[in-house]
């Protein structure tokens, strides 16, 4: 399945085909590290298709061998790059949606509320106005979800 996507501030953008049924969320300390996060939902790139089509991210190797690559300029996550193949940050898809997780890996580190964030209560952004009427003005500079003018169809 063909997609875009690219980093937060718009520097970095591919195009690639991913398999979505390899799509996953990795718990290991590595991946939570790399993402800032908790867990890091990746997506798997078939082989040959990943195609920078702005600038290329910058890559950090984490371990002996697998690099990570994010955007230099605002930070974004975007790939994890080992031997067996590249996989693509979800959240960096223009279209999320279209890869949701099948397996989780590296358990042995799973933070323990991870198990039970649905349980949580549930606020969309504008009903957390009263406590943060900034939003209400709020102006974003994020790169839009779809390809820019001119970013071939493949």
């Amino acid at each position: 399945m063909q997609c875009y996507g690219g980093c937060q501030c718009g520097a970095v953008r591919f195009v690639c085909d991913i398999d979505p049924e390899r799509a996953s969320i990795c718990h290991c300390r590595m991946c939570q590290k790399a993402f800032g996060n908790v867990f890091a939902p990746l997506v798997s790139v078939r082989e040959g298709t990943l195609r920078w089509t702005k600038a290329e991210p910058k890559r950090f190797q984490s371990s002996n061998v697998v690099k990570r690559g994010f955007c230099p300029d605002c930070g974004t996550p975007l790939t994890y790059e080992a031997p067996d193949g590249i996989a693509i940050a979800i959240g960096a898809l223009d279209d999320p949606s279209i890869a949701p997780p099948v397996i989780q890996y590296g358990t042995e580190a799973e933070i323990p509320f991870v198990a039970s964030l649905h349980t949580l209560p549930h606020r969309s952004t504008m009903e957390d106005l009263p406590a943060a009427p900034f939003l209400r003005d709020i102006v974003s500079y994020q790169h839009p979800d779809r390809p820019e003018k001119g970013e071939s169809q493949g």
